[in-house]
């Protein structure tokens, strides 16, 4: 009996402070309403962001199926552009996946500064929605 009285007083002092501070209830929806649509897009960002790894893969998968000479700057295009139409998601984990490569490969490939730039070039050229055909060496089978 204590707990239905004591619910009773609660819903009737729900309803007063609604009186008393109009609208409090709305708000309080709309701040549940804004923290649903962050707990939604950083749900999104997520799976941009895990599609765009995937769209980063491929590309590597393919340059390295390909075997193909000159080739390298156009799958670091292709695969930055593949991943930045998924959205910012997919865009950020291009960023970070070439950052990161570029980073550890600058130091190992002997290929030097010079070819770090133009890889990053490559990768900043798709990820900004450039055409990765721009990088397509001559002969490269259409599949890729």
């Amino acid at each position: 009996m204590r707990l239905v009285l004591f619910a009773v007083c609660v819903a009737l002092f729900c309803a007063s402070a609604d009186a008393w501070f109009g609208g409090v209830g709305d708000a309080i929806g709309r701040g549940f309403d804004r923290v649903s649509g962050a707990v939604g897009s950083a749900v999104d960002r997520t799976r941009e962001a895990a599609q765009g790894a995937g769209d980063m893969y491929s590309a590597y998968r393919d340059m390295r199926e390909s075997n193909w000479k000159n080739s390298d700057k156009y799958f670091h295009a292709r695969g930055n552009y593949d991943a930045a139409q998924r959205g910012p998601g997919g865009r950020w984990a291009a960023e970070v996946i070439s950052n990161a490569r570029e980073g550890y490969q600058s130091g190992l490939s002997g290929q030097g500064e010079a070819d770090t730039r133009a890889d990053q070039e490559a990768n900043n050229w798709g990820r900004n929605g450039g055409d990765p055909n721009r990088y397509r060496p001559d002969g490269l089978p259409d599949r890729y």
